[in-house]
């Protein structure tokens, strides 16, 4: 990237950043609302206690809960710090990955585009991230309303991608991924079914395609990467005796994490897996 065109890349990055707060705050109304089965638009949002509808001047993300000192300001109800956390989360996954794949701006115009189209199908991906390892970790369910729609958007965002790049391999490969991960995931619900949940399987699909369309390297590296942090997570619980072998823990988390380590360092550590058996 040339030097004259570092400061747009860094107003895109700030204004990505702030963008991802935004989503943030909407994201905790989303992991509340959604697992209760209400509508995320309707009504707004009130204090718990007192019900007195947010101010837009108190909703502003992170700032407002400081200025607040972490209470409302009608009733004094305490506001946990986890809505803060999410916000300030969001805003710094929007702008990593903004960083990792933000289009060079010296490519060409088609392919400056269909990066443009993948970064975004990125940065969606990252909001829902963030939203269903949440509801996994309080309510051990990765609800249908957030999960299936993946599907046609990542597609839809995906493809476009492909036709602006003229990439069309990448976006067979995706649909190739999306069968695999989600046939494996499937397969070890049917043989363990107390061990892995059919939410699981829906969202491995959908990871899958990601992945994959990313390249063979990170749908391995994320696929591997899921089990190793889950499974060692399972483990330690187990050896200081806060779970049993009968007691699920929510996967949905270490698959998320385990995609996005695949999404950011998947390639390199795949080239170098296969250097060390010769095939590379």
């Amino acid at each position: 990237m040339t030097a004259s065109l570092a400061p747009l890349a860094g107003a895109v990055l700030t204004l990505g950043a702030v963008f991802g707060l935004a989503i943030g705050s909407f994201l905790n109304v989303v992991v509340y609302r959604v697992p209760a089965g209400l509508s995320v638009i309707a009504p707004a949002s009130a204090c718990p206690r007192c019900g007195t509808p947010i101010r837009s001047i108190d909703n502003v993300p992170v700032l407002s809960w400081f200025v607040l000192r972490g209470r409302c300001r009608d009733c004094a109800e305490p506001i946990s710090v986890r809505y803060p956390l999410v916000e300030l989360l969001t805003g710094v996954f929007f702008l990593v990955v903004g960083i990792r794949f933000l289009p060079d701006p010296a490519a060409t115009g088609a392919t400056i585009a269909g990066h443009a189209v993948l970064l975004v199908a990125l940065l969606y991906l990252a909001a829902v991230s963030v939203a269903l390892a949440l509801i996994d970790i309080d309510t051990q369910r990765l609800p249908n309303a957030i999960v299936l729609p993946m599907y046609p958007v990542l597609a839809t965002l995906l493809a476009g991608s492909s036709a602006l790049t003229g990439d069309w391999s990448a976006l067979i490969r995706a649909v190739g991924g999306m069968a695999l991960l989600g046939g494996l995931y499937l397969g070890l619900a049917v043989a363990v079914p107390r061990g892995m949940g059919l939410g699981d399987v829906k969202l491995a699909g959908a990871l899958g395609l990601v992945l994959a369309y990313l390249g063979w390297g990170p749908l391995a590296v994320g696929a591997f990467a899921a089990f190793l942090l889950g499974g060692t997570f399972g483990i330690g619980l187990m050896i200081v005796r806060r779970t049993g072998r009968r007691n699920g823990i929510p996967f949905g988390p270490w698959m998320l994490l385990g995609a996005w380590i695949g999404a950011f360092v998947g390639v390199p550590l795949w080239h170098a897996y296969l250097a060390l058996l010769g095939l590379a």
